[in-house]
């Protein structure tokens, strides 16, 4: 037997030190070094074969046109928004890592999608944080049919996998990562070292047995996945479930998917009857009041393969302090400062003695750059005290020079306005449609006067 070996791990980004140290080296965080213990392994004899030893096997050679290329037979979940952030359906053999806040709904919506998974194929959902019973609880208070699910309380990963080989189940829930632990790994559950080996075990059970596993991970203090960063490497597809307290609505995001696009949204609402998806999620995010108010306007950005609707709002208020405020909720802060710069060389619009708030309705977090056309205008609406047209959508990026630039899926984006009933449109000049969209005036500007002459 090999001698065990320890090692240093950063929880952060997954780098590896001989010894601990305040501060990682590679991702320049504190305190997020642990120590990681190494399995001991069967070491090969010289000049002998590596088969049989420490689970290496001989694996075959072939070119690319030797691979099959047949479609991977992908399943539903029976949620339509839970497929199109899976990038179609479930892949068996798929790992797939799903995270949120505490009270999200995460086995909310697991429980429903393996009930109605339980109805036309095998299913295993394996709870480690709450009993049977609580579990049963849940499910009939959610009225779900209970009769053909099998459920497991257990946390010992090698248990839950010597089960599943005998039920054999196309689908398994482990409920949560953080609590499994191995029998070989000396350690506490939810350390580094229980997390990686835990989830490594199970996506290698996975891939062998063509049985798709969904794992439940908790998130840290900024809202990531917790656990170390090679966790998010090792499987197939993360997703995180986002929703505030004080909100019914919750949104489903691709943060990495090996089969689909990243960065798709799917929304749900929580009911007392569990999560319902919601299939036009612009309808609720423009649930706007009767009378148009300045400094709100709507935009249209981009969600992994489609396109949403959302109001932004901004108030820009004469500031008391020396210092004024700049406060985003939704929006990257700093780009709001580069576009208040933009604004006064560009648009002439001095607002350094302004407090600017700036909010995305609904909770939607935007991170693309369509948003900054819509931005200012929102700004200058605010400031000016001047509200714009109601039935009227404005999206496209800005730059430095005060030039508009275009962006990605410009003609798609129109139609899902002129879908909703707007009857006006701003957008950049290279995003101008070659056909006329009924009912829809689009207006084509080229530079940020050009917006702002169109606008006001």
């Amino acid at each position: 037997m090999g001698k065990k070996k320890t090692a240093f791990v950063c929880s952060d980004c997954g780098a590896e030190f001989a010894r601990w140290q305040g501060q990682c080296s590679e991702c320049k965080a504190w305190n997020t070094i642990t120590e990681f213990r190494v399995p001991s392994v069967k070491a090969a004899p010289r000049g002998g074969t590596m088969a049989g030893y420490a689970g290496v096997v001989e694996a075959k050679v072939q070119t690319l046109d030797e691979v099959n290329l047949e479609s991977l037979p992908r399943f539903s979940t029976g949620f339509k928004e839970f497929d199109r952030v899976l990038g179609g359906g479930v892949v068996p053999g798929s790992a797939i890592l799903i995270g949120g806040e505490p009270g999200a709904g995460k086995s909310t919506l697991l429980l429903q999608t393996m009930c109605l998974l339980a109805e036309s194929m095998p299913t295993l959902y394996v709870t480690g944080e709450e009993s049977l019973q609580q579990v049963a609880m849940r499910a009939k208070r959610l009225g779900l049919p209970t009769n053909k699910l099998r459920t497991l309380a257990e946390t010992n990963v090698e248990s839950i996998c010597q089960l599943a080989l005998r039920e054999k189940p196309a689908i398994m829930v482990i409920d949560s990562i953080q609590v499994m632990h191995m029998s070989d790994v000396q350690s506490a559950p939810g350390s580094v070292s229980q997390v990686r080996e835990s989830a490594a075990y199970l996506t290698r059970f996975a891939k062998q047995n063509q049985v798709a596993i969904i794992m439940v991970g908790h998130v840290t203090k900024d809202g990531s996945l917790a656990g170390p960063k090679v966790l998010e490497h090792c499987i197939d597809c993360s997703i995180l479930l986002e929703g505030s307290s004080d909100s019914r609505f919750r949104t489903l995001r691709g943060n990495k998917n090996r089969f689909g696009a990243v960065n798709e949204l799917g929304v749900f609402a929580m009911t007392g009857l569990g999560l319902k998806e919601v299939n036009n999620p612009s309808a609720i995010f423009l649930n706007r009041g009767e009378e148009q108010t300045p400094g709100s306007l709507v935009m249209v950005i981009w969600e992994g393969t489609r396109p949403l609707l959302v109001e932004v709002q901004a108030l820009v208020d004469y500031s008391q302090l020396a210092n004024p405020r700049r406060v985003t909720v939704g929006l990257e802060q700093n780009r709001l400062a580069m576009l208040l710069a933009v604004l006064h060389r560009h648009g002439g619009l001095q607002v350094a003695d302004q407090d600017v708030f700036v909010n995305v309705v609904g909770g939607v977090k935007v991170s693309e750059t369509s948003a900054d056309l819509a931005l200012i205008a929102a700004l200058v609406s605010s400031f000016k005290n001047h509200a714009l047209e109601r039935q009227m959508v404005v999206f496209g990026e800005v730059g430095l020079g005060g030039e508009i630039r275009p962006v990605p899926s410009g003609q798609e984006r129109l139609r899902e306005a002129a879908k909703h009933g707007f009857k006006r449109a701003i957008v950049p000049i290279a995003n101008k449609p070659k056909d006329a969209i009924e009912g829809m005036e689009v207006v084509a500007v080229a530079s940020l006067s050009d917006a702002l002459e169109a606008l006001f």
